[in-house]
């Protein structure tokens, strides 16, 4: 450690002297998102005034910046001015940020407001509760993040990530699976690598976060542009590239792998393209899976922006993402600890995720546009695993087991009309149009019997499928500034699926009320659907001998999501709000005879029940909690973060006993800080250490029978005491500390950190579950300490 901090302190004396940076951007009116020609963009706390206007396009640049933190403030007549802090400066980088006004309410020219634009408040105009937004910096500033967006929203109030080894998202105890992922104004399937059918988390996510601009994340009452969830929305951007200079970014990471970046000028209308590409770095070298595993993880991915500017016919642009991973465990050289495989079988996995995508807009006068996209994601992965039978004796041998082969295809049409009907009201409607392909075939020797007498259990398909279905979602919005002080947001959902065919409605509604300029109030209601898990839909049920989709026409599940939030501006930088929520389900698929099970508790794991048939609407549940929230945005070189989540997360089955769910963890807190020095003979250098605390209750799981299990063969729960019991609870302590170097001479920047993840080693457990071959139940724990490390070069 000591020689890591030497080394670190004497990179510094050769890049001790620094010059300057650029930061650039584009002003938009809040309500139209159309440019401001003409507004004064201001460098602030500089000894010089420093200051651009803004061009037809809405563009602007500052040059000659100093290095470091710096904050900006843009104004225009007859709007509220944007202060815009923390925008960091780098030699090796050009700055680019996108910046919104509003319209003032009563258009007094002679009346200037200044709000300071931190990230407490979602881009999405209409999301009036349980929403924030995030950029590139979060994902990869806080320490054990791994530079994963999921992983960056178990920081926020309400989230949770059930174990270290994946990133699934538990909303507010809704099951990962409630979650929608939206790439550029899309619908995508699950965006990370080693993805299996059916869940929205994976290992390594597929998201590179230097191809994102700042994005919003929405836990409840999503606004009605969202539908077809019931957890959560992620809706990410792409930036465009440098529209003046070319910049290239190389860097190295444990978990991100090896990286390349390039964008720069495309075209002569202030066109731009961007691209980026990954590939593991363990794969290269060898080495396990982050210490959860002794297999050697394979994945790569390729993400790309091509903006062609704007023409006479609008703006085009065509965005996408490429990914691929793989993943071999032979049971030979299995440790009996590993996570995801056992001691007598060869697992094979591999996963494709992609996403293409056309985006058009069209500005209609002054206050208006069109935006039409047009997209085409593909998410596929296959699990082969061969058995050892008699292992370690002469009559060893290997069956094939199991196999599942599933690949889910959407084309994708999506269109939205926004118009600024006054500075108090801007109207939002549009329609997503998805035709979903499907081929699906899971085959499985897990608790069958052995029909044809040949000593093996029966190698049964449980799915086989081949099909296509459309679903369609229309959606109107209104937002009205009633008052000052008093906004409210009000629109209509619709979701209808070709599959059971079903036609819902979904009234959504916010209410800002402005207290005083440092306090309000909000309150939200939003009706969400969402169809049962597809994994779920069509598992085939032996009738008479012939193969029955039974669950197939099962209605969409229904959850009516309440909110109270209190937001409270304490001190210059500093943040506080509460919220308050429940959340009302009902049409849990479950099972027709008294039993335990119930929809709403799948997404747990990497697999789905495959026996789980003839089910009907009957399951109910609800979430309720209250969250904390206390924030100090990076000023004076520190920040910090401290959330709490007090939660009860139940459900019912069709035995009409109340259980936890498995996502009832009962609590949740994270505390987040770090503090930037600046160091070097010119001061423009930085030493950063961050750390993060995180601690939860314990989740809830079913106790296995082990004399059942040891007679049968395989695990057996005790359904009828199905999430019971519950593990210890969970704790976790990072600290990550690097520095950032920039060139005296040239546009050059270099970044180095080291992330200690789980510096204690605490045993936080996985699993427990039946092990056949010792014949006794094991606990597994999740990863103990694991040092990261990363570097990155912008020139």
């Amino acid at each position: 450690m000591k020689k890591t901090i030497a080394i670190l302190i004497i990179l510094t004396v050769h890049f001790g002297f620094s010059q300057t940076g650029t930061i650039k951007g584009i002003v938009v009116d809040k309500q139209s998102e159309n440019p401001l020609e003409g507004a004064t963009v201001e460098l602030l706390n500089t000894e010089v005034a420093t200051g651009v206007i803004t061009d037809f396009d809405g563009r602007f640049t500052l040059t000659g910046v100093p290095l470091g933190r710096q904050a900006i403030r843009v104004s225009f007549i007859g709007y509220e001015s944007a202060t815009i802090p923390n925008v960091v400066v780098t030699t090796g980088k050009d700055v680019s940020v996108n910046i919104t006004l509003l319209e003032s309410f009563n258009q007094l020219d002679e009346i200037v407001l200044t709000t300071e634009t931190n990230k407490d408040q979602p881009l999405n105009k209409a999301a009036a509760v349980s929403a924030r937004q995030f950029g590139i910096e979060e994902v990869t500033r806080f320490s054990g993040g791994r530079s994963d967006v999921g992983r960056l929203a178990a920081n926020f109030a309400g989230v949770s990530t059930p174990d270290d080894s994946r990133n699934d998202i538990v909303v507010r105890g809704n099951s990962p699976i409630g979650l929608l992922w939206r790439v550029e104004g899309i619908p995508t399937p699950n965006p990370n690598h080693f993805a299996a059918f059916g869940t929205t988390g994976g290992p390594v996510s597929a998201i590179n976060p230097n191809m994102l601009k700042n994005s919003d994340f929405i836990t409840s009452a999503f606004p009605a542009e969202y539908g077809n969830a019931l957890g959560g929305v992620f809706d990410l951007g792409f930036r465009t590239g440098n529209v003046d200079d070319y910049e290239f970014t190389a860097q190295a990471g444990a978990f991100t792998g090896l990286e390349a970046t390039a964008e720069g000028p495309m075209g002569k209308n202030k066109g731009s393209f961007l691209l980026a590409a990954r590939y593991s770095l363990v794969g290269l070298v060898g080495g396990g899976a982050g210490g959860a595993s002794t297999a050697v993880p394979n994945y790569a991915d390729v993400s790309f922006n091509l903006n062609f500017g704007k023409g006479k016919l609008g703006t085009f642009s065509v965005f996408g993402i490429l990914a691929t991973s793989d993943i071999d465990f032979l049971g030979d050289e299995i440790d009996e600890n590993d996570l995801f495989a056992a001691e007598d079988e060869n697992l094979f996995v591999e996963s494709r995720f992609g996403v293409l995508g056309l985006k058009h807009r069209l500005a209609i006068g002054k206050n208006s546009y069109l935006r039409t996209i047009i997209g085409g994601s593909l998410a596929q992965s296959e699990i082969n695993a061969d058995r050892f039978i008699n292992k370690d004796t002469p009559e060893e041998r290997l069956l094939p087991f199991f196999d599942t082969d599933d690949r889910e295809s959407r084309l994708t049409f999506s269109t939205l009309f926004n118009s600024k009907i006054s500075n108090k009201i801007t109207f939002r409607s549009g329609v997503l149009l998805e035709n979903f392909g499907l081929q699906s075939l899971l085959r499985d020797r897990e608790e069958q019997p052995d029909n044809d007498g040949d000593g093996d259990p029966d190698l049964t398909t449980f799915r086989d499928v081949d099909e296509s279905f459309v679903v369609l979602q229309p959606y109107v919005q209104g937002r009205f500034r009633i008052t000052e002080k008093l906004a409210l947001n009000a629109g209509l959902h619709s979701l209808y699926s070709a599959l059971n065919e079903q036609f819902v409605f979904e009234p959504r509604a916010g209410l800002k009320y402005n207290i005083t300029a440092s306090q309000s109030l909000s309150l939200g209601y939003g009706l969400h659907h969402q169809p049962a898990p597809l994994p779920l839909l069509f598992i085939d049920e032996n009738v008479n001998g012939e193969a029955v989709q039974t669950n197939r026409n099962l209605d969409f599940v229904r959850s009516a999501h309440y909110v109270l939030g209190y937001d409270v501006k304490l001190a210059p930088s500093w943040r506080g709000k509460v919220e308050v929520y429940y959340q009302d389900i009902d049409n849990a698929a479950v099972e027709s005879f008294p039993s335990s099970y119930s929809s709403l508790t799948e997404g747990a794991d990497f697999v789905f029940d495959n026996d789980r048939t003839s089910l009907v609407n009957e399951g109910t549940g609800f979430n309720r909690g209250i969250e904390f929230t206390l924030e100090k945005f990076f000023s004076k070189g520190y920040y910090g973060l401290l959330t709490g989540s007090f939660f009860e997360s139940r459900y019912e089955g069709s035995d009409g006993i109340e259980r936890n769910t498995p996502f009832n963890n009962g609590y949740v807190v994270n505390f987040l800080t770090g503090r930037e020095f600046k160091i070097g003979a010119a001061g423009r250098n930085v030493f950063f250490v961050d750390t993060r605390l995180a601690t939860s209750g314990g989740q809830y799981f079913t106790p296995i029978d082990l004399e059942a299990s040891q007679q049968a063969g395989f695990e057996v729960q005790q359904e009828d005491l199905a999430f019971s019991e519950r593990f210890d609870n969970y704790f976790r302590w990072d600290v990550k500390f690097g520095i950032r170097l920039n060139s005296k001479t040239k546009k050059r920047s270099h970044q180095f950190y080291v992330d200690l993840q789980n510096v204690t080693d605490n045993e936080n457990v996985f699993v427990r579950r039946y092990n056949r071959l010792t014949n006794q139940v094991d606990q597994v724990n999740q990863i103990g300490f694991f040092p990261d490390f990363g570097y990155k070069f912008q020139f």
